[in-house]
């Protein structure tokens, strides 16, 4: 448990989930087209030395950011692919892949979106058809005739041409922002292909075949990713000081009673929305409170700190702080249209000390 509550914070950590002190802006995610133009190494699986099956490949992309978890993205990846078998000599020819991909942002869908963030982590997974040709490399090298050795099979199977092949594929890619728009990104690929793309053909068993790209590139929005408005720092409001009155004669008034009333507040550490176990005493007595007085209203009011976090994530806490508080009352036989439930985030600050603003006010009468 305790490793656990380190990798998270780690990760909150390294993809900066942690904001500014004192956040004076608001920020809205915008949807945007981007381009990407990447280069690198393909390699092809096969039996030869993994050196001797890299050659070089290049990607573009045009995609949509619709979300900022999901993407969709069109492209074409490709270059060259090497073959061989369990000799010195490689055979090679010539393709492309264009490709519908969709792409699944890890980070801001566990940690949620922060424009701060430098690094995004995806996943990727795509279809396509893989279009090849210039093979004649196989042909001067093999033919049609190569036998495995210590077995009378021929595994080559050449062709000719060019030749269209189905293809999926899946992998993920690293992106580290250096501006608003621009990021460099490192992608990785595993493509699978229908058996003969490498000219080989293993007539028993009939295995898919695989190549593998490894792309280093740039990614750049093609209009601004988010919208930045400027907002005030919150302001603590504090009770103006009443202004002396002349001493006045008093004048017998009628005994009223007075109505009951009771103020409850419960307070919370950072990020905590959960009403903690130090504070069950409090909501006890403000339950024991409206059980004994069935005529009263109660107010909820949800508050967070200004010290901390920024204005989107706080107004989410003070929202699931009063939430709680109301849930706990209805599951304590309050009636729920006796509750009102308010949370002001932290536009207004009841107290002057930071630290004391992540609470639950209560108000009861």
């Amino acid at each position: 448990m305790k490793i656990g509550k380190f990798l998270l914070a780690a990760v909150l950590m390294f993809s900066g989930i942690a904001a500014s002190a004192q956040e004076t802006e608001q920020v809205e995610f915008n949807r945007h087209w981007f381009i990407q133009l990447q280069g690198g190494a393909n390699y092809t699986l096969g039996e030869a030395a993994f050196s001797k099956l890299i050659s070089p490949a290049a990607q573009l992309s045009v995609g949509y950011q619709f979300t900022p978890v999901w993407a969709v993205r069109l492209g074409a990846s490709g270059w060259q692919s090497k073959g061989g078998f369990d000799t010195d000599d490689t055979y090679k020819w010539n393709y492309v892949t264009p490709a519908l991909d969709v792409k699944f942002n890890l980070l801001n869908a566990l940690c949620g979106w922060d424009y701060q963030r430098r690094f995004g982590l995806n996943l990727i997974a795509g279809v396509g058809a893989n279009i090849g040709w210039s093979n004649d490399d196989n042909a001067v090298a093999y033919g049609n005739t190569y036998v495995y050795p210590g077995t009378r099979k021929e595994m080559s199977e050449y062709w000719e041409g060019t030749k269209i092949l189905p293809v999926g594929r899946f992998g993920l890619d690293v992106d580290y922002r250096v501006s608003k728009r621009v990021s460099l990104n490192l992608e990785c690929l595993a493509h699978i292909l229908s058996d003969k793309y490498n000219s080989k053909a293993k007539h028993s068993s009939k295995n898919a075949d695989w190549y593998f790209n490894a792309l280093l590139g740039v990614k750049i929005a093609l209009s601004d990713p988010e919208t930045i408005i400027p907002i005030p720092a919150p302001v603590v409001v504090e009770e103006p000081a009443p202004a002396p009155q002349p001493a006045a004669t008093p004048k017998p008034q009628p005994v009223v009673e007075k109505a009951p009333e009771i103020r409850s507040e419960i307070f919370y550490s950072i990020r905590e929305t959960v009403i903690p176990e130090s504070q069950k005493a409090e909501l006890n007595r403000l339950i024991a409170f409206l059980k004994q007085n069935p005529n009263t209203k109660v107010e909820v009011t949800g508050y967070a700190d200004a010290g901390t976090g920024n204005p989107r994530i706080n107004m989410f806490y003070s929202q699931g702080r009063a939430d709680n508080v109301a849930k706990a009352l209805v599951e304590a036989g309050i009636s729920a249209d006796r509750i009102t439930v308010d949370y002001k985030g932290d536009t207004v600050q009841p107290f002057s000390e930071n630290d004391k603003n992540r609470v639950t006010i209560s108000i009861a009468k």
